[in-house]
């Protein structure tokens, strides 16, 4: 199914978004699963991330795989089964678990749409801090991009780093050199880095997700950094983002965050799950 669409027409149109195996497991088939057959599910499904659905009670777990192994979050997976839960119990709010803190998943039909919801969670307390001394050279000289460029650090699962960009010709530009963006992201203990452009006055801005630390060179929709990127800029005063992603790689797709008065994020988009 296809997470985080982009609705350019405004009616729940819209196109592209990020593939993503779903994958609704009982009991029994979660104890009999294994790591390294969770971690083959996105090349045989030719996706990104995989999710694994399992009903508990009155709570739905979720686990998240790349090829590269498990994550402790992953926004557009959570986006993905939100919509599967949709499609088999209809919509509204879910009881979510993964990662080992329990949140709260919603969504909404899509009108005009069949098979299409919009859906939204909270991805829990984001943590912003800067990039340690001798860590952002290596980093943006990877990226291609100066060494002056604004770095921030921000975790939510796990640490990215948030890179300003002054538009979007520069953000297309970029051609990250993956081995040494590798060693970088490793030598300082983050999953990769989310590449932003100044956010026009309704928020509205674009980003690239490259997470070559869990196997993934580019992510075409990366809720999660959308989220990170929400927390950042709400500080400054942008209470909402629309996030354009995934044109680099044919796909275009779009993450919505907003900080609420509480200063929590939720984060989401559209989703479409597929008949039959």
């Amino acid at each position: 199914m296809r997470a985080c669409l982009r609705d350019g027409d405004g009616d729940g149109g819209g196109g592209g978004g990020s593939p993503t195996a779903v994958v609704c497991e009982d009991a029994g088939e979660a104890a009999e699963a294994g790591e390294a057959a969770r971690q083959r599910v996105p090349e045989t499904y030719g996706t990104s991330h995989a999710v694994f659905v399992r009903r508990a009670g009155d709570t739905v777990g979720l686990r998240f795989f790349t090829s590269g192994g498990e994550l402790p979050a992953c926004g557009h997976g959570t986006v993905a089964a939100l919509a599967v839960l949709a499609a088999r119990g209809g919509p509204g709010p879910v009881s979510l678990s993964a990662g080992g803190r329990r949140f709260t998943g919603r969504t909404a039909p899509v009108p005009g749409a069949p098979g299409r919801v919009a859906a939204a969670f909270d991805p829990g307390p984001v943590a912003l801090r800067a990039l340690g001394p001798g860590e952002q050279g290596p980093l943006l000289a990877a990226l291609g991009l100066r060494a002056d460029a604004e770095v921030r650090i921000a975790g939510v699962g796990r640490e990215r780093a948030l890179v300003a960009v002054p538009d979007r010709a520069a953000l297309w530009g970029l051609a990250p050199d993956p081995v040494r963006l590798r060693a970088a992201c490793d030598r300082a203990g983050l999953l990769g880095a989310y590449v932003y452009t100044a956010p026009g006055p309704e928020g509205a801005l674009a980003a690239r997700m490259f997470a070559p630390s869990i196997g993934v060179p580019e992510d075409i929709a990366n809720a999660n950094g959308t989220a990170c990127l929400a927390a950042l800029l709400g500080r400054r005063g942008i209470a909402s983002i629309a996030v354009d992603m995934g044109d680099a790689l044919g796909s275009p797709a779009t993450v919505a965050a907003a900080v609420r008065p509480d200063g929590s994020v939720e984060v989401g988009g559209l989703a479409e799950v597929p008949p039959g």
